[in-house]
């Protein structure tokens, strides 16, 4: 066999030579030999043909026996043909079937796409008839411009308000939101994207995070899933463009920009290019307030719905209870009156207790709250207030949850200042009133002196023919008690008095106190619905959950209806003596709007301690400078007496001083209310509280001062007196002497020197003196010499002849008077 086989040798021989100039740089050239290929032609054999018309499968049906190919029976071709015959049936309906869907993708593309254009011509119909009502407005207001100023020219055409609204898309479609999902930013193929089978490949290694494919990240099955949605929507034709939804956004006062986007269900980029649109540069974690919030909404094509914080006190609606409902309920009473005039003796005499013993100094300084049951059966509940000036806040609490007053005056006293005020509460509540003239028994009781002095106020008892009962009554030995309660009862049967004990409870805090071993503790008066152990409440900044209920016999009780005054234990810190408490549904609900209420107490109290601008802070700043502080740390026993000595300080003072109450709190008095006073140089007051071990150390250590109170006079005087301390001495002139300059003298060494006669009084040297011409004064200074004769004399008696001489003053004339005075200083009280 030979080395080629008979096959050609490679060569040139099938390709054309030619030669090819070369150009370099610097002149230089170069020919080189460039080959062409020729292309090579096959031609066919002429029999090669013919084997492939004979064959069956290319032969038509039916065609000629005898150009069969050899070996092929009968049987054997017309398997063939029927086989061939139902190929050609099946291609026949696949064509039909793919016909009929392909007209049938065409029929709802067509649909969709009439859709479309329909919701364009909506949208287009709708945008021109915006802009021709934005054109007529414009145009009445260019009117009423021109009819305004005839004589000016039209302005401009400004922009049509909404213009941007309007021309712009409202179905904007977010086309390209990834433009390339399988390429990353320079073009290449993502690993583990690649492929047409469009499957997450492979987990992320530490090597691929650390290397930097796919930046740390996969692609969620989420979008996984909204790729092939799209890529299935494309291979049906239907367009990727979605419709856009347009919602109902809550927009609060104050919204941070993403949570905006979240609300809108819009891309957060899309809502800050809008705000920088608007000249407004902000981040996604910055708040914009409601106004700026609505205008990007209403851009966007959404619905603003405006929200405030205070929707969240909603669910504390009053619900008005249906009169099938309504249940007869015992009447609250408040005693009031002027201080020991026997208000609580007398609610002593009724509930046959001794209350009053327990009192500092036989007063009251604490609201009580009472049950009484009458020889009858009917329940009564009582309230008593403190007569002290103090305890205005106190009575005026009293006043505004009762619904009868008894009005105590002494029958040896008559009407005082807090019978006064308490006359005024109760015209205020526009509650009855019921007169009790106490202290009956002593000889010198004189009832119709207080019912003459109780006209001034416009109170007309039946006595003097009017509509306000009136009762003779004695503490000590009983007398007109029952015809009190009788009063009582009447008055509660005419106010038919009654509420709703099947609904959630409503109540008023008469008074709080922190108790040492039971926590904060309030003294509630249910006024509608059921309190029960269990429920969950809130009440003013504070919110809890019953833990007990205390009755006013010291009785744990398991529920409180209406008018019963209770205790309850639970809160999770010491509300306001006035506070509402309401029961709300769950936990959440209370806590929200508990700290709702605090923002916005502290909100309240920052806003009114702060100036508004700086001309009223300079003012401020400047008006403090004059004004000299004490200040103090109050502890009380309860709220109330904390609210009532904090509002007494605030009378105490002057424009030269005043008291400030650096801190007021119920409970005992801690280290941290030691360490306030201590940096503040203030001393700590303890009405009815005593501070603890810790606490006393630290004061002796740091030298603070704590003083003790039981009774609000001590405290106040003791304040009054500290404060005048603080007061500057009042200076005053008390004049002593009169002297006519009859001569002037000068003399070597002395100046000039007024020879006087003193005509009044006494002239003395260390005494102040004024130099008056035509009884208009001079000067005014000191004396350089007072001579007699040639003699220094302290003092020169009326009637006598002296010579005077001005300490740097030399101005003196003849018939000028001389007016000598003293100042002495005067100490001064609040």
């Amino acid at each position: 066999m030979s080395d080629n086989d008979g096959k050609k040798t490679l060569g040139l021989g099938g390709s054309r030579p030619s030669n090819v100039k070369q150009s370099f740089s610097h002149g230089r050239t170069k020919n080189v030999v460039v080959e062409t290929k020729r292309k090579r032609v096959v031609v066919p054999k002429p029999g090669a043909a013919k084997p492939a018309t004979g064959s069956g499968k290319s032969s038509p049906v039916g065609g000629d026996p005898s150009k069969r190919p050899a070996g092929i029976s009968d049987v054997e071709l017309e398997r063939r043909m029927k086989a061939l015959a139902m190929a050609k049936a099946r291609e026949s309906e696949e064509a039909a079937k793919r016909e009929a869907e392909e007209k049938a993708r065409a029929a709802e593309r067509e649909a969709r796409r009439a859709e479309q254009e329909a919701k364009e011509a909506e949208e287009r119909e709708r945008e021109e008839r915006a802009k021709a009502k934005a054109a007529e407005d414009e145009r009445k207001r260019n009117v009423e411009a021109q009819a305004k100023a005839a004589a000016a020219a039209p302005p401009p055409d400004a922009a049509v308000p909404g213009e941007a609204a309007v021309s712009r898309p409202t179905a904007a479609p977010r086309k390209a939101e990834r433009p390339n999902d399988d390429r990353d930013s320079k073009g290449k193929a993502k690993p583990g994207r690649g492929g047409d089978d469009g499957r997450r490949s492979g987990k992320l290694t530490l090597n691929d995070a650390l290397t930097g494919r796919e930046g740390g990240r996969q692609r969620s099955m989420a979008a996984m899933k909204r790729k092939q949605d799209r890529a299935r929507a494309k291979a049906m034709g239907v367009s990727a463009e979605r419709e856009k939804v347009f919602r109902e956004v809550a927009v609060p006062e104050a919204i941070t920009v993403s949570e905006l986007a979240n609300r809108m269900t819009e891309r957060v980029a899309d809502v800050v290019k809008a705000l920088m649109t608007n000249g407004i540069m902000a981040t996604q974690n910055q708040t914009i307030d409601a106004d700026t919030a609505e205008l990007i909404v209403e851009e966007f094509g959404h619905t603003v719905v405006r929200v405030s914080d205070a929707d969240v006190e909603d669910v504390l609606q009053a619900v008005e209870d249906k009169p099938e409902d309504l249940q007869p309920r015992p009447p609250i009473i408040t005693i009031m009156g002027h201080v020991d005039h026997g208000k609580t003796s007398l609610l002593d005499a009724i509930r046959n207790a001794k209350v009053v013993a327990g009192e500092a100094g036989g007063i009251t300084q604490h609201i009580g709250a009472y049950q009484v049951t009458t020889d009858s059966g009917a329940v009564l509940s009582f309230l008593d207030t403190p007569g002290h000036a103090a305890f205005t806040s106190m009575r005026s609490r009293g006043a505004q949850v009762t619904d009868i007053v008894v009005l105590v005056v002494a029958a040896d006293d008559a009407v005082m200042p807090q019978t006064i005020e308490a006359i005024n509460h109760a015209k205020a509540a526009k509650v009855p009133m019921i007169v009790a003239i106490n202290k009956i028994d002593k000889p010198e009781a004189n009832p119709d002196k207080v019912r003459t002095d109780l006209l001034q106020h416009e109170v007309i008892v039946e006595k003097m023919s009017g509509d306000v009962q009136d009762v003779e009554v004695s503490a000590i030995t009983g007398q007109g008690l029952d015809e009190l309660l009788e009063a009582i009862a009447l008055q509660a049967e005419i106010l038919e008095l009654k509420a709703n004990p099947n609904r959630a409870a409503e109540g008023a805090v008469i008074e709080a106190q922190l108790d040492v071993g039971r926590g904060p503790v309030a003294t509630v008066l249910i006024q509608n619905g059921t309190l029960r152990q269990g429920d969950i409440f809130v009440v003013g900044e504070q919110y809890g959950k019953v833990r007990a209920l205390i009755n006013d016999k010291g009785e744990r009780v398991k529920e409180a209806g209406p008018a019963v005054p209770v205790e309850v234990l639970g809160l999770n810190g010491t509300p306001e003596a006035g506070d509402v408490l309401n029961v709300v549904e769950t936990d959440a609900q209370a806590r929200e709007i508990a700290e709702y209420r605090e923002n916005a107490a502290k909100e309240k109290r920052a806003a009114a301690g702060a100036a508004t601008t700086l001309e009223q802070l300079m003012a401020n700043a400047k008006a403090d400078e004059n004004v000299s502080e004490l200040p103090i740390v109050v502890k009380a026993d309860v709220q109330g007496s904390a609210e009532a000595i904090v509002q007494a300080m605030e009378k105490i003072g002057n424009d030269e001083v005043r008291v400030r109450v650096l801190h007021s709190g119920v409970g005992a008095i801690t280290e941290t209310d030691i360490g306030l006073a201590e940096a503040s140089g203030a001393p700590v007051f303890g009405f009815n509280v005593r501070a603890n071990a810790s606490a006393r150390n630290t004061a002796n250590q740091k030298g603070v001062e704590i003083r003790y109170y039981s009774v609000i006079y001590d405290l106040v005087d003791d304040v009054k007196a500290a404060a005048s301390g603080l007061l500057s001495a009042e200076i005053r002139e008390k004049f002593i002497g009169y002297a006519n300059i009859k001569e002037v003298f000068k003399v070597s060494n002395v100046g000039k020197v007024a020879g006087c006669l003193v005509t009044e009084g006494v002239a003395r040297r260390s005494a102040g003196v004024r130099l008056l011409r035509d009884n208009v004064v001079i000067h005014e200074g000191t004396l350089k010499t007072l001579k007699r004769f040639k003699d220094e004399v302290p003092e020169v008696q009326s009637g006598q002849e002296c010579g005077m001489a001005f300490e740097n003053y030399e101005d003196i004339r003849p018939n000028d008077v001389i007016e000598i005075f003293e100042r002495e200083e005067v100490e001064r009280n609040l």
